[in-house]
């Protein structure tokens, strides 16, 4: 079994995770409502001409 022949140092660790991050919701103009919504979701307000979501 491979074992490490020295520490990781806090500087190399933290060099190699510069790429973990978070990415950012692909968002777009809903021309319909005139709004932005996150793409490839429904909208809250209407979908097809009815509302996708009934109120309780």
């Amino acid at each position: 079994m491979a074992v490490p022949a020295r520490k990781t140092s806090k500087a190399k660790k933290n060099k190699r995770r510069t790429h973990y991050k978070a990415a950012s919701p692909a968002i777009s103009f809903d021309g319909a409502t005139g709004t932005y919504k996150r793409s490839h979701h429904v909208s809250l307000k209407e979908y097809k001409a009815q509302n996708p979501i009934t109120p309780k």
